[in-house]
């Protein structure tokens, strides 16, 4: 199905901090066909430099008392040009949407456990994830780490779904101090023959690299969600490659937009 290209008003913007944001458009057409995992991409309308969009995974899926979808929010950090502008669009500007775009997370049968992998705003692709699991009954755990614990967003979110929380931080502060994979690696030695647990990633890559890997180490499945640079989210420009393996090892280039950015960690060369 392709994707939809509208404005959408913004419908909130909860700043979480001096650089998060959560950023609600109403955008119940992309809402309505998006999975876990796919992303849009945005800019403020009317805005020409940068002149491109930027891709987001959809974090929420918004619905209303009734549980008809309103839309889609975004979670953003503020870095740059793109993400300083979404940061400070207010309630009834204009987003230029376009969505949802990319492959999805597959999701997995009990007994199987969920262990969703965040670091930083790569929570942004798990609280549609959860909501999907926590109707499935599958019992997931998030491992989260950031830098501080201010930095730790939407925990009640994720507790109220019923989802083990997992936290690190790099300066202590809440959590276990130290990376996100340390946790995560102790949870993996623990599995016994016959336990299964499809482990989820989402952050910067040489995180995504250690995850596919422990993974691989202790014969469990790994997705992960690579964050590349993607000019139009299309397959056009290919800004976006990646490497993979195929049959024979010999790796080749797909586009993360299309084939992606959803990947078997296994499949993905890391070298």
């Amino acid at each position: 199905m392709p994707p939809i290209d509208i404005d959408a008003t913004v419908i909130a913007n909860a700043r979480l901090s001096s650089d998060y944001s959560v950023l609600s458009l109403a955008a119940p057409e992309v809402g309505a066909r998006t999975q876990p995992g796919q992303f849009v991409m945005v800019k403020p309308v009317g805005v020409t430099d940068p002149l491109l969009r930027r891709p987001f995974s959809v974090f929420e899926i918004l619905r209303d008392a009734q549980g008809v979808v309103t839309g889609v929010s975004i979670l953003n950090k503020r870095a740059g040009r793109s993400t300083r502008r979404l940061y400070e669009l207010e309630v009834g500007d204009l987003v230029s949407c376009l969505g949802p775009l990319g492959q999805p997370f597959k999701t997995v049968s009990s007994p199987t456990r969920a262990w969703m992998v965040a670091g930083g705003v790569g929570l942004a692709p798990f609280a549609t994830l959860a909501e999907t699991l926590a109707a499935q009954k599958i019992e997931t755990t998030l491992f989260y780490g950031a830098r501080t614990g201010e930095e730790l967003f939407y925990l009640e979110f994720f507790e109220r779904l019923g989802v083990t929380l997992v936290l690190t931080t790099e300066n202590g502060a809440r959590g276990a101090k130290g990376r996100v994979t340390v946790p995560l690696e102790a949870a993996l030695q623990t599995l016994g023959t016959g336990d299964a647990a499809m482990v989820y990633a989402c952050g910067p890559e040489p995180m995504l690299e250690a995850v596919a890997k422990l993974a691989a180490r202790y014969h469990q499945p790994s997705q992960v969600s690579v964050e590349r640079v993607m000019g139009c989210g299309l397959g056009g420009c290919y800004s976006c490659v990646v490497a993979v393996k195929h049959g024979d090892e010999h790796p080749g280039l797909v586009r993360s937009c299309l084939s992606g950015p959803v990947f078997d960690g296994a499949e993905l060369v890391w070298d």
